[in-house]
């Protein structure tokens, strides 16, 4: 669980911002923000003023949420007439518009008239984007847990699987371990059930997911990961999953062959080894993380696997790297477009992929952290492709 030492140096980092914004507060909605400097994910809205104690009002559950919560003024939701009378002398409310809704957005601008309500996403987004020791040790207990049910994977890959009995039997051992599952993203209309394990049947499949591999989903209105399609021989078997622990994540990629794997996989897989060993150098503080994407699709170029690099020809994903935390699509990103500096303590899922249609997908992904020294490893397990 979160602690009150924790608790208190994410808030005082983003009353520093509020402050140097002209911000009188920043007014918290979204369960995972809340959670993120409260400790409760229980329904609740937090209040965070520049200066002052914060408040946590809480719907459902308060019994449970005033246990959990490192929030000491922590009181059940006011009645409509009360709650305006927490906000005297407050100009200006910070809101997260990336995440809320129009209908929460309208209830509270209503609640608080005469207030500017302005939007505080990149502020929460970048104080969230650094991560702490304690967060970084909640990491590293999410990779080793997964790296566990990793090693397990030979133990149950058998020829004749479909792609769901894998993922199935994968699923089933990291529940087991303890993970939670939920996959928490921000971005809309994005959504992912644990990860995926798929293989040429079906990992070229494109779709809505910003990603390299999509996979063909167990149905139209399930379009992602596994599918019911046998598992061929002969071919990339992809495992990439993420390990969900006290809410922090970590993503991770890894490849299974049943028999032998064709020498140009074999060679984009060597690719994708460089373009990781290369990134993992660069993530110092201060490097530019579109620099770092244009480099490592200028590396792919070279190696004359431009037009799979990252997503079927045609439809390739422009990064190579993604923020993880508390959601798997956090800041920052390896991304074209995306001209910020690293700083010290980030976390990024590194995933050079190559994807051809027809035969199957090959690549890697690791976690992790920014350093001045590069990037310090975050997810323990051999790269190697496993042969079975």
């Amino acid at each position: 669980m979160l602690n009150r030492q924790e608790s208190q140096q994410r808030i005082s980092r983003l009353q520093e911002s509020l402050r140097e914004n002209g911000i009188d507060g920043a007014l918290f909605i979204y369960p995972i923000d809340v959670y993120y400097f409260s400790g409760t994910r229980q329904n609740s809205t937090l209040w965070i003023p520049a200066t002052g104690e914060p408040r946590l009002w809480v719907r459902k559950s308060f019994a449970r949420g005033v246990g959990e919560s490192c929030i000491e003024d922590t009181r059940p939701f006011p009645s409509s007439k009360e709650f305006p009378a927490h906000f005297e002398g407050v100009r200006t409310v910070g809101f997260t518009f990336d995440v809320a809704p129009v209908q929460q957005y309208n209830y509270y601008v209503k609640l608080l008239p005469g207030r500017d309500f302005v939007d505080v996403s990149a502020i929460n987004r970048e104080i969230r984007s650094v991560k702490s020791p304690w967060e970084l040790d909640q990491i590293r207990h999410c990779g080793r847990e997964l790296a566990g049910v990793f090693r397990e994977v030979p133990a149950f890959l058998k020829p004749g699987m479909r792609e769901v009995d894998l993922a199935a039997e994968f699923e089933y051992r990291l529940r087991k371990a303890g993970g939670e599952g939920y996959v928490r993203m921000r971005a809309f209309n994005q959504e992912l059930f644990q990860g995926l394990a798929v293989s040429s049947a079906s990992a070229g499949s494109t779709g809505f997911f910003d990603g390299a591999v999509t996979g063909q989903g167990m149905s139209s209105a399930s379009p992602h990961g596994a599918s019911a399609a046998l598992i061929p021989v002969n071919t990339p078997i992809l495992i990439d999953y993420t390990g969900v622990f006290n809410g922090y994540i970590i993503d991770m990629t890894r490849f299974f062959v049943i028999g032998q794997l064709d020498p140009e996989l074999e060679r984009a897989f060597e690719t994708a080894l460089a373009i990781q060993s290369y990134l993992a150098e660069q993530l110092k503080p201060g490097a530019i993380c579109e620099e770092l994407f244009l480099e490592a699709a200028r590396m792919a170029q070279a190696a004359g696997l431009a037009d799979h690099f990252m997503g079927a020809p045609g439809e390739n994903a422009r990064f190579v790297g993604h923020g993880v935390g508390l959601e798997l699509d956090e800041f920052p990103v390896l991304a074209q477009g995306f001209k910020v500096a690293l700083r010290a303590g980030q976390t990024l899922a590194i995933e050079p992929k190559f994807v051809f249609p027809g035969m199957g997908v090959i690549g890697i992904e690791n976690t992790f952290a920014v350093s001045a020294g590069g990037g310090v490893r975050l997810s323990d397990l051999p790269d190697d492709i496993v042969y079975l």
